[in-house]
């Protein structure tokens, strides 16, 4: 059994993890909101990442950050306070937490850290520029902890497509709206948390052993096709 810690475990990509993971491991989920489920392999924390203190945690061998945020506006329409505020959630968070626990982790077993970034890092669209430029952030942690920690720690990145979740309700509120998405996509489809669930449980698992500094596109086509 491994000790599983996930920053935002009980919504969307996060709760997905969570579930595929308490059967096999010990999972220690932080996040101001608990999950919808008990399980005696489950430890809820009700913290906020960016206001309180992370809770001690002795044993650790996985790490997984999944909180992030939507902020789709024109630039003229975005302010500085939108630019801060995705790079706190996004960046400042998960340098918080990767900071807290990276001692255990080194002590920790076959030990990795996710986190997320996202298809608009690579692909330019209108109205992404907040989070983008976040999420590119994560990017370049992903490349230079991967350099740093390579003889002791593993640590990649998920870069989804848009993904099913409540962050994204707005966004697929209406069954043409999905339809709109789908056809958006050379694949015809876009994402599940369970999806993305299985792609974290891969880069946590022993298979994935070779593999650190690296970002996965999860992308349904959109980045790597153009037809």
């Amino acid at each position: 059994m491994r000790n599983i810690v996930i920053i935002g475990g009980s919504k969307g990509i996060g709760s997905a993890i969570l579930l595929q993971q308490l059967e096999k491991n010990k999972v220690y989920n932080i996040s101001r909101t608990a999950p919808d489920i008990t399980h005696p392999n489950l430890i809820h924390y009700p913290i906020s990442i960016l206001e309180d203190d992370l809770p001690e945690i002795e044993a650790v061998d996985v790490l997984i950050y999944c909180p992030g945020s939507i902020t789709l506006k024109p630039i003229l329409s975005l302010n500085l306070d939108d630019f801060r505020n995705d790079f706190e959630i996004n960046v400042i968070g998960a340098v918080k937490a990767i900071q807290k626990y990276l001692p255990a982790l080194k002590k920790g077993n076959n030990p990795s850290i996710v986190l997320f970034s996202t298809v608009a890092a690579k692909l330019g669209m209108p109205f992404h520029a907040s989070i983008a430029t976040a999420k590119a952030g994560i990017e370049g942690l992903v490349k230079s902890l991967g350099a740093e920690l390579a003889s002791v720690v593993r640590i990649n990145a998920i870069a989804p497509t848009i993904t099913e979740t409540s962050l994204s309700a707005n966004i697929l509120r209406n069954d043409r709206m999905k339809e709109n998405m789908m056809e958006r996509h050379p694949m015809k489809n876009y994402l599940k948390p369970s999806e993305v669930a299985e792609m974290a449980n891969y880069l946590i698992s022993e298979n994935a052993k070779s593999i650190s500094g690296q970002v996965f596109e999860m992308d349904y086509g959109i980045v790597s096709f153009k037809i």
